[in-house]
């Protein structure tokens, strides 16, 4: 019993003494500016000995608070609120202790007095140089390629070529995309300098070692232009006007109309070309910057790598020409727009139009030697062509999610086109006697529609480097066209004339169909070693009628010639298994492969052979074979699939 007593007198008494020690602290809080009270701010009192809280509050209404039983000794006064800054004192506790006003200040004033530096004016960030673009002083309305040749290491020669680092710079593009399509120099001669936040240089691998993380050592050097967020939008464009007399044609003029404008990562662009000078459309460069280019399209090669390819000449199996020679009306109008939403979802659509009135007349002198005698052939020939196209070309990119994207493109075409070719020639011996005449009119009418798409689509699993991608291509090309030839030859030869006429009407109808589909899957080995495998398969099928016909009276066509008209069909399937082995190891990339192609298929044909009549003829009557072949091939008698009409006198 007097155990517990003594106890709890002892706890009493220690109980009053602590009480005794422990202090309190009130104060207010105001703002440094207004000189309002700050609600809800947090109040935190430590010891400054070991940092433990010793005490905890919020502010009320009118900014004020209060803390109670604090130690006595040193502590630490910490203050803080998302608005203000915060606020930090060193305090002694006594009884009672009151701070009459405790001010904040407001983050956004300290912020006015706070310049923030990214760094020197060139820095290293991994593989990428990184310049900044206003440490660099360049004139008034300057183009960003006048900045270029500001900065060290990169090189701009007159004829706007760009070097970095001693290699040709391939790309350009802004804030990571592409400007109006591939031409370097779009982007450096189009935007203003000052817009340009920061000019990054690095070496951009190719869309198929991005994707799969298997290194191909196919690099392009690239330049990234990071433009300021307050002028990334604005617009560009071109205005030529030309004309003057030309005698004895019409008076030459050529026109040309151009604009371009962006705004994020919308484009647009459109043109119109109008003239009679020859020009046949745009430039290559400006086929990129204002309508694309047709005559660039994406491939996934035998080694499963996309890539761009350039096709030149014409694709269109049009007729022919050459806009140097001759005089050509021309009309080009086509519109480019391409927009992203979300950085899901890109489109790209590029319809245009194509209107040609071409003439030509051209004299030619031939001579060709045959054997111990000579040829000379004397031609005129004049030249009509008339023809317009319209092309439509859609392009849909799909980032599905981080594993998986699709792309779709989608191209539907038509063209006409009608000629009219006329020829008169005549072909003398050494001795300047007449050997041959040829007075020939051909005329021709074509039709054809070409539609075709694309699809890809490709995967990537969780494990790095293990892919899969689909490329399938579908084309089907369909065309007609009708062919007048009207020719009488004349072959000479001592008291002998051989008159050769050929009036012939042929129809043709063409159609084509092709599919072909590769499937690409990568694997990792190591880190160092990769596998691929691939499997294409190819279907080609397609049918080429021509019926050609001659008249039973005039104009009246309607005696089918058998012998000179064909009929093919074709079906083709490939099939082309691929496996290859990749290593990649800093700067060393090797790869080993191989593949093997199994073909079949199976045709079926009708068709005429060369028409020979003449020349037997001829010999016969005793004349020199070789003078006899060299006639008649100045004469145009042999190649044609006509069976001509001889008269012998």
């Amino acid at each position: 019993m007097i155990k517990k007593i003594i106890f709890i007198f002892l706890l009493f008494v220690t109980s009053y003494g602590l009480k005794a020690q422990q202090k309190s602290l009130s104060g207010k809080i105001v703002d440094t500016i207004s000189g309002q009270p700050v609600k809800n701010a947090v109040v935190l009192v430590m010891s400054s000995k070991d940092s433990i809280m010793r005490g905890f509050a919020r502010t009320a209404a009118d900014g004020s608070f209060q803390l109670k039983r604090l130690p006595e000794g040193k502590l630490v006064l910490m203050i803080s609120h998302p608005l203000f800054a915060d606020y930090i004192d060193n305090i002694e506790a006594s009884d009672g202790v009151t701070v009459t006003q405790i001010p904040l200040t407001s983050k956004s004033k300290i912020l006015e007095t706070i310049i923030v530096k990214t760094g020197g004016s060139i820095r290293i960030k991994g593989d990428t140089t990184v310049y900044t673009a206003d440490s660099f002083n360049v004139s008034a309305n300057a183009n960003v390629e006048e900045l270029l040749k500001k900065l060290p290491g990169i090189q701009v020669d007159k004829n706007g070529e760009i070097k970095a680092m001693g290699e040709k710079v391939e790309k350009v593009l802004v804030d990571g995309e592409e400007f109006f399509g591939d031409d370097p120099g779009m982007a450096v001669k189009n935007l203003r300098a000052d817009a340009v936040k920061e000019v990054q240089v690095f070496d951009k691998k190719s869309d198929q070692a991005a994707f799969t993380g298997i290194d191909d050592g196919n690099t392009k050097k690239t330049i990234n232009l990071k433009l300021k967020d307050d002028r990334k939008h604005g617009y560009f464009g071109k205005i030529s006007l030309s004309g003057g007399p030309a005698q004895p044609v019409d008076n030459r003029f050529n026109n040309n109309l151009m604009y371009g404008s962006f705004r994020g990562q919308r484009k647009f662009s459109a043109f119109v070309l109008n003239g009679n000078t020859g020009q046949d459309g745009l430039s290559w460069q400006e086929r990129q910057k204002y309508g694309g280019d047709d005559n660039n399209f994406e491939m996934m090669d035998e080694d499963g790598i996309f890539s761009m390819n350039f096709q030149g000449g014409s694709s269109d199996q049009e007729v022919f020409i050459n806009p140097e020679n001759g005089f050509m009306r021309n009309l080009n109008a086509g519109v480019q727009y391409s927009n992203k939403w979300n950085d899901k979802t890109k489109l790209n659509l590029t319809p245009k139009y194509n209107l040609q009135d071409y003439y030509n007349e051209k004299s030619s002198t031939t001579i060709t030697q045959v054997g111990d005698t000579s040829l000379t052939e004397k031609a005129n020939t004049i030249t009509n062509v008339d023809r317009y196209n319209l092309k439509n070309k859609a392009v849909i990119d799909w980032a599905i999610d981080s594993s998986n994207s699709l792309k779709l493109t989608l191209n539907v075409d038509y063209y006409h086109s009608e000629s009219d070719e006329n020829t008169l020639s005549n072909t003398f011996g050494s001795s300047g006697t007449k050997i041959n005449s040829v007075s020939r009119d051909n005329k021709k009418t074509t039709d054809k529609n070409v539609i075709g798409n694309t699809i890809l689509l490709k995967h990537k699993f969780k494990k790095a480097r293990r892919t899969l991608s689909l490329n399938t291509d579908w084309s089907m090309v369909n065309s007609t066209g009708n062919q007048y030839l009207n020719s009488s030859n004349n072959v000479y030869f001592n008291r002998d004339t051989i008159n050769f006429l050929v009036d012939q009407y042929s129809l043709t109808k063409n159609q084509t169909n092709s599919i072909s589909s590769k499937l690409v899957y990568t694997e990792p080995l190591t880190k160092k070693w990769s596998m691929e495998l691939a499997y294409q398969l190819s279907v080609n099928s397609g049918t080429s009628v021509q019926q050609s016909y001659m008249p039973s009276a005039p104009q009246q066509y309607d005696i089918l010639l058998d012998s000179f008209s064909n009929d093919f069909k074709q079906n083709i399937i490939v099939h082309t298994p691929q496996a290859k082995l990749n290593y990649s190891y800093k700067k060393y990339k090797f790869n080993f492969g191989s593949g093997f192609g199994s073909v079949s298929g199976s045709s079926a044909a009708t068709c005429a052979t060369i028409s020979k009549v003449a020349l037997p003829e001829l010999m016969k009557r005793g004349y020199d074979e070789k003078i006899a072949l060299g006639s008649l091939a100045t004469a145009g008698t042999l190649g044609i699939l006509i069976p001509p009409s001889i008269t012998m006198v």
